[in-house]
This record gives structure tokens, sequence and C-alpha cells, in this order.
């Protein structure tokens, strides 16, 4: 495998411009990290291990100098379950078995074919995604326990009856609406007080309402200690079984999927010539989630909301990824007793704000403009997502897109005889 040196370094002006952009991103992973890692039933240390291994890992190994990886809404979305099923002692061999189904794509130079998913598909899979991480911080924003059911959308409605006949504490409620308050604005108010450095609005959420709940002593829950030594070697007594076979292909379909869709996604963003290697970003995201997998995190992606903030940041090589896995490694070594203390209705705040990002209501428009058979394949990939499951989402997306293709080629040809 080759490692070209302009990925790494293309000037010492713009290394410092990745340098700027990998603590950026790094600033915005960790409460990201932290919100995935327990929403998928791990914990927070989990995510954090995650972000660092998978970050640094995908980032040497991946085929895209843009790509930060890490824990994502979609990868915890197939999580959930299977933790609930199997527990987090399966997650190892889990995360071993669908990396090397992951590096077999890459051997079979599969990324070529998945790299061609319909964008329909695409866009109303995000869109899908972005509820169901809303719908998934329900039992933190309303610090209640979370409701039964066999999918999101049902375990979101019996968490919100549990709620209702519970009752929810108000100081919950009014940490998630200062989070969701700060996030959306803080920018606008930094803007207007001429405050030239960058502080990402989910970092200033988190720094502001840990500090209110501290000062005012309020009964909020809290994230609890974070050990130093993030990173667990798991490698010993590995769990393997044949009931683990179905959920490490629909990860590792989802790794390879969400992965090669996020480099898409960066190259369109950045008009770059040259284009990333989906067969090479493949084996990087298959390396990542082996490792981080034995090494007390989980299965990870290329993240699109972190690769989107390193592009906006003037990441352009491969070192403003790695700079963010060294970031978080020292924060974490450092900063952990303070970590400790955020309270979870701001890691739901933050998670929820970012679902809204996700929803992008210039994207949905532009869909729903498309012709009536990229509106259906949209709307039904959506909908699926949300009402089913990720992986039945994207094969029902694909067979309905090319069914409705077909059937227009028919009345088209019809239409000229």
């Amino acid at each position: 495998m080759k490692f070209p040196i302009h990925e790494y370094w293309i000037g010492r002006e713009q290394f410092g411009r990745d340098l700027v952009s990998g603590v950026t991103v790094g600033i915005v992973a960790l409460p990201l990290a932290i919100g995935f890692g327990i929403t998928s039933g791990m914990s927070a240390q989990a995510g954090i291990a995650t972000a660092i291994l998978a970050g640094l890992i995908a980032a040497v190994f991946g085929g895209s100098r843009f790509q930060v990886s890490g824990p994502t809404g979609a990868m915890t979305v197939v999580l959930i379950p299977v933790i609930a099923k199997n527990g987090i002692e399966a997650i190892p061999a889990l995360g071993l078995m669908a990396g090397l189904i992951v590096i077999a794509m890459s051997v079979l130079r599969l990324g070529g074919i998945i790299n061609r998913i319909p964008w329909a598909v695409v866009e109303g899979f995000t869109l899908g995604i972005a509820v169901v991480i809303a719908l998934q911080q329900l039992p933190m924003a309303l610090g209640v326990v979370k409701g039964e059911g066999d999918c999101t959308l049902q375990v979101a409605i019996n968490t919100v009856k549990g709620a209702i006949d519970s009752g929810v504490h108000s100081s919950t409620i009014g940490i998630l609406l200062l989070t969701l308050l700060i996030k959306f604005n803080i920018v606008k108010i930094i803007e207007r007080l001429k405050f030239k450095p960058y502080i990402p609005a989910s970092f200033s959420a988190l720094a502001i309402t840990t500090v209110i709940v501290a000062l005012l002593n309020l009964d909020v829950a809290k994230i609890g200690d974070i050990p130093r030594n993030v990173f667990i070697w798991k490698g010993v007594g590995l769990h393997f079984s044949s009931s683990l076979i179905t959920p490490a292909i629909l990860i590792a379909l989802l790794a390879a999927i969400e992965s090669l869709l996020a480099a898409r996604v960066a190259d369109g963003m950045t008009h770059s010539k040259e284009k990333f290697h989906p067969n090479k970003e493949l084996f990087g995201q298959g390396l990542a989630t082996m490792v981080a997998s034995i090494f007390g995190g989980q299965p990870a992606t290329g993240a699109i909301a972190r690769t989107s903030v390193n592009i906006r940041s003037g990441g352009k090589t491969k070192s403003a990824a790695i700079v963010h896995a060294i970031f978080l490694l020292i924060v974490v070594l450092l900063l952990s007793p303070v970590f400790a203390l955020i309270p979870l209705p701001a890691i739901a705040g933050v998670l929820i704000g970012t679902s809204v990002r996700i929803l992008n209501p210039h994207n949905i428009r532009e869909q729903l403009r498309s012709t009536w058979q990229e509106v259906s394949t949209y709307v039904v990939t959506a909908v699926v997502t949300i009402t089913v499951d990720l992986i039945w989402a994207i094969f029902v997306g694909i067979a309905l897109h090319f069914i409705l293709k077909f059937f227009r080629e028919i009345r088209l040809k019809g239409a000229r005889l």
C-alpha cells in the first residue's frame, strides 16, 4: 500500500491550516463521540476510544484526504438492538468479523459498485438517519427509562408514554432547551461580538450548560467517571457465534456504504480534481473497525458531519484527521474529570441539534422537486429507515429505484412507437 506524501503534506502554510482544522474537528467530535458511545448502549469511554483509534487508522490507511472517521449516528442505530440482544461483550468479535468483511470488499474491489448507489436513496437514507438520531435521544432528553419496542419509532413512542406517566424533571427539560438554544444561536452571538476565534456550537453548548449545572447544583444526570485508560484490550476470549454473522454483515455493509457516501460528499464539497479511492477507503475503514472494537471501542464509519467541519475549517490533507485523533487523546488524558460533569440532557441536545443540521431544508426541497420516481424512492427510503432499519431501507430504496426506472423506460419506448 502506497502513502503519497501529498496526502499528508502540501506545504508549511497548509499544514498550519490542517493543524487548526484538526483541533476544531476534535472539539466538535468529542461531544458526538461521548453521545454516540452512550446512546449505543456502551459508554462514553467506548465512544472516545473509537473516535481516537478509528480516526487515526482510517486517516492513515484510508483513501480520502478529507474524511474524518469515528462513531456515528447511523452505526449507533444498528448497534443498539445488537447490544441489547447479545450484550456488550459481543462487540469485539462482532467488530473483528465486520472489519474483515469490509477488508474483503476492498480486496474484491467492490468499492466502485457501492459508490454507485442512486442519489435519491442516499438522500432518503440520510433524512431517515437524522430522524432516528433525534428519536434515540428521548430517554436522555427527558431523563426517563428507554421504552420497549422492535424499532426506533416504537421505542420513542413508548419512551414518551413512560415520561408522561412518570413525569419529567423541569431541570432536565431546562438544560435540554438551553443546549438547543445555545447550539443554534451561539455562532450569531459570536459574530455580533466580533469574536474572531472559531468556537464550535456543540462545544459551547456543553461548556455553558455544564458550568450552570455545577454552579446551581441542579439534579440532572451526568456522564460520570471516564477512565483515562480509554483503550482496553478485549482480544482475549473473543465470543464468536453463528448468531453474530448476520449483524456482522449488516454492520460491514453500513460501514462500507456510509464511509463511501461521506467521502463522495467530501469530494463534491471541495470540487477536488483528485477523487478518493473507494477500495483503499474500504480497507482503512475495515482495519479501523477491527482495531477500535478490540481495544474497547465499537465499529466505526466515515462521519459526514465531522468531515464537513474539516473541509469548512480549511483541512486539505490527512494530517487534519490525524491531528484530530491526537487532540482527543490529549484531552482525555488531561481533562477526563471535567468531562465527567457534562449533563446527559446537554448531550441529548447536541445530538438532536446535529440531526436537525443533517435535515438540510435545501436538499429536501431539491429532492421533492425531482421526478416522481426520484421522489418516491427518496420518501420510501426515509420511511423504511425510520420504521424498519437502515439496511432494509437501502435495499428497498435501490430495488424501488430500478423498478421505477424500468417501467419508465418501457413507457417511454411505448410512447415512441
